[in-house]
């Protein structure tokens, strides 16, 4: 078994995939032309996208934006770096860049539908 994709619902599919490609520079892989599914280029597993309204109109029912039940991570070599262009892009900062005792460089922002997102030193560097 591999895990094959995670995906977030959002209110606006095509303005969180030009997000994420502004502030993380992932390339977009697919849009459906109904627009309510997206997904990005991001390695072996796929970050997607799905509007909120069709999971309503699924019959299911969505969290409401800021209040997250989970955070994605990136990691990079160059962490303050990858903060400030997401910052440019739009995200709101969360905490800056900072070493963890364990020797990891952790910061977090939000992004445009408010979902926490970690940048970070992959772990052991």
């Amino acid at each position: 078994m591999n895990f094959a994709y995670t995906i977030l619902y959002v209110d606006d599919v095509a303005a969180t995939l030009e997000f994420y490609t502004r502030a993380f520079g992932f390339e977009r892989q697919m849009l459906h032309e109904a627009g309510d599914y997206g997904e990005l280029k991001t390695g072996t597993t796929t970050l997607a996208f799905a509007s909120r309204q069709m999971l309503i109109d699924m019959g299911k029912s969505p969290t409401a934006p800021g209040n997250p039940t989970f955070e994605i991570a990136f990691t990079t070599d160059d962490v303050a770096a990858a903060v400030d262009r997401a910052v440019a892009a739009g995200a709101q900062l969360i905490d800056a860049p900072q070493q963890m005792p364990w020797g990891q460089t952790i910061a977090y922002v939000s992004d445009n539908s408010r979902f926490l997102v970690e940048i970070c030193t992959p772990i052991g560097q």
